[in-house]
């Protein structure tokens, strides 16, 4: 079969919510087109929804809403042998007791298909994973490459629209995995039918995929090409993620010029003056130089040899820069760095203060995380004041309902910090993400209410720490809410 990628659309997932009956989020607002003859891979770190996603388009799971659409027409009912569609797992799920051909035509025999047509399929399909004349012999005898390229003839056999692929790469070898890489994407522009994959792995999915979806927290966070997913971040989580990087706090000087790191680089991103920004350099990015030739100056700490280059980490004031290089540096010496415009991208902070909303009690008093704020409310509406009975009033003389008032409270993620004592903080939360940023660490700590903060902290903290956030009120900007 020839790759026959056309701009048809075979899949359509519109507005994709997944929620379980315990009220977890799993996949949230989730949109994508995939084209016929596509090969899209889903790309996130562990419980970020990429398989619930691959398994609502299986048909194992039902959304809670949105749809999706097969050729334009909706299958989200579809139960899964209704559907065009099949899939293989990390687990490959083989009968153990019989032999490879019947492995195979398992699913043809219950489409009660005559002998002869079973026979030609499986012959066929053996010749697409280069196993043709394994028919006889037992699952127990095949390595774990063969093993996952039978699971795979089993599921093209049926002659699906889709091949759906759950991590199937997880449970090899470094040296397998990468083979089966290769052969996969072979096998994927010989067969001409769409593939939608699942890892977290970053290597695998930008050497096989066409498209890259990357989701994290249920949710997407960028679509591309591989180019573009490694050469143009959207967000700090696309940068730390896909690949190595450095990532840093800047700010736009004039027409194409960025200052970070204590110097003025020439980019080719053209955002506007004064803007506070993030910073994405790559390791191979960077080039070492002499002191008095560097942009940058700094001091060796750290050289690892990596087999295709040395890893070096280089300390220039409060900022750490990893660079990759051919050439090696001593530890402990003076080196200059420097980066080429188009080694720089800009990109345009998502979040820049935390915002939470406050009900206002009968006593004109704020409530968040069950503790009390202090704000004078008359402060931030324009010509307000108390009279004797404490009723708040507003530039008329007229009572203002405390019912309908909602106070935007925001904190910059540097005024936030972060303690192991529960006592000390006005709510607790686990730490669900962090990125190093040059001089500072940056966290997302998810609370028990369900709410995320960006912390922003120059101490490492682990994963999964369950932390008290200390957040000072005179660091507090209030706003009613309009």
């Amino acid at each position: 079969m020839e790759n026959n990628t056309s701009s048809t659309n075979i899949i359509e997932l519109k507005h994709i919510t997944k929620t379980f009956e315990d009220g977890f989020v799993a996949v949230e607002d989730f949109n994508l087109t995939v084209k016929r003859g596509e090969f899209v891979t889903f790309l996130g770190p562990s419980g970020c929804g990429k398989t619930t996603t691959l398994r609502m388009i299986a048909g194992f799971e039902i959304p809670t809403e949105g749809e999706i659409l097969l050729d334009g027409k909706e299958i989200g009912n579809l139960p899964p042998n209704k559907r065009p569609i099949n899939t293989v797992f990390q687990r490959y799920a083989l009968f153990p007791h019989l032999n490879i051909f019947d492995n195979i035509a398992f699913g043809l025999k219950l489409k009660k298909l005559s002998k002869d047509e079973i026979k030609r399929k499986v012959k066929k399909v053996l010749e697409m994973v280069d196993l043709e004349g394994f028919e006889t012999r037992k699952v127990a005898t095949l390595s774990g490459g063969q093993q996952q390229r039978i699971a795979i003839a089993r599921a093209l056999v049926n002659e699906p629209q889709i091949l759906l692929l759950d991590e199937p790469l997880g449970a090899l070898d470094l040296k397998m995995r990468k083979e089966m890489q290769l052969e996969l994407k072979s096998m994927h522009e010989r067969l001409g039918i769409t593939f939608i994959y699942v890892t977290h792995d970053q290597e695998e999915a930008l050497t096989m995929s066409d498209k890259i979806v990357v989701m994290s927290e249920g949710r997407m966070q960028q679509i591309g090409t591989p180019e573009d997913i490694y050469n143009e971040p959207k967000n700090a989580f696309v940068a730390d993620f896909i690949g190595e990087s450095n990532i840093f706090t800047g700010i736009m000087t004039d027409k194409l010029k960025v200052r970070f790191c204590g110097a003025e680089f020439a980019c080719v991103d053209d955002v506007e003056h004064g803007r506070l920004v993030e910073v994405v350099v790559r390791p191979e990015d960077v080039e070492i130089t002499t002191p008095e030739n560097g942009a940058i100056t700094g001091t060796v700490t750290s050289v690892v040899f990596k087999g295709v280059h040395y890893e070096i980490t280089v300390e220039s004031g409060k900022n750490e820069i990893v660079i990759q290089s051919t050439k090696t540096a001593a530890v402990g010496s003076q080196v200059g760095l420097n980066v080429e415009p188009d080694g720089i991208h800009i990109m345009i902070p998502e979040h820049t203060l935390n915002k939470i909303e406050s009900d206002v009690d009968k006593n004109y008093e704020l409530t968040i995380f069950d503790g009390k704020i202090q704000c004078d409310l008359t402060k931030i509406i324009p010509g307000s004041k108390f009279n004797d009975a404490h009723e708040l009033l507003d530039a008329h003389g007229d009572v203002i309902d405390y019912e309908k008032l909602k106070v935007v409270l925001a904190i910059k993620p540097r005024h936030i910090s972060m303690s192991d004592n529960e006592e000390e903080g006005i709510v607790c939360g686990h730490i669900i993400n962090l990125i190093y940023k040059g001089d500072h660490y940056s966290y997302v700590v998810r609370t028990d209410m369900d709410e995320d903060f960006i912390v922003n902290d120059e101490y490492l903290w682990n994963m999964d720490d369950y932390v008290s956030l200390v957040i000072p009120e005179e660091h507090i900007q209030f706003s009613i809410k309009k």
